[in-house]
């Protein structure tokens, strides 16, 4: 049953990270696009385009950062536990995945006091350029004292920073439990490239060799033949 929790709770995750990067990369490139056309073939600008695309940006960045936890994308330095003793990397594996999950702990706990304060002191701190939706207005009588906002308020783009610690939080805790669990020896997966690397090359030359000793094979055939 544990396991089961973990493992839909993993595919959630996945989901919505991967849900949220296509999105936002997705959002950027069109509305990129969209402005270049109102510039140069109509002689005007969405004057919101840059702001939103700055944040769409930092959105894709943050979530992008737990992802690459997840499928291993970080680049790591794993020369010590290569040189260390097959019985002691497993350690050396831990300290580094404890340093990795405090400082993700003080990240979320950092980027919650930031946000924190514009959905309560500052929830009338609006954005620059970016207009409010209209189906999100209901939030000016729950946060504003129901003063309508213009502008998107700021808690809204910022609250990437507590979501993406968040995630970058778990995905910490997942490849720490992996090591307890010596599912994986370290975090980063260097290694494993390089391995999949001369697989890829062993193959490759298994497959050469057997072009040619077909080809010689087809060749011997047709000697014969005549």
């Amino acid at each position: 049953m544990e396991q089961s929790i973990f493992a839909r709770v993993g595919k959630v995750t996945d989901s919505l990270e991967e849900g949220l990067i296509a999105f936002f990369l997705g959002a950027m490139t069109l509305l990129t696009f969209a402005n270049v056309i109102f510039r140069y073939v109509f002689n005007d600008n969405i004057l919101w385009a840059l702001e939103l695309t700055v944040f769409m940006f930092a959105w894709m960045v943050l979530v992008g950062a737990s992802y690459g936890v997840k499928k291993h994308f970080h680049i790591g330095v794993d020369v010590i536990i290569n040189l260390a003793p097959e019985k002691m990397r497993k350690v050396y594996a831990l300290v580094a995945a404890a340093c990795c999950l405090t400082f993700s702990v003080l990240l979320l706990i950092g980027s919650w006091n930031y946000w924190y304060p514009f959905v309560t002191d500052r929830a009338w701190y609006e954005t620059d350029d970016i207009p409010m939706p209209e189906m999100l207005q209901f939030l000016a009588d729950w946060l504003n004292e129901g003063e309508r906002y213009e502008k998107m308020p700021r808690f809204i783009p910022y609250m990437a920073l507590p979501i993406g610690m968040a995630l970058l939080t778990l995905r910490f805790a997942q490849a720490t439990w992996q090591i307890i669990l010596n599912k994986s020896d370290r975090l980063i997966a260097g290694h494993e490239a390089e391995e999949d690397l001369q697989a890829l090359k062993a193959e490759l030359a298994q497959a050469g060799d057997e072009l040619v000793n077909s080809q010689n094979k087809s060749n011997k055939n047709g000697k014969e033949s005549e």
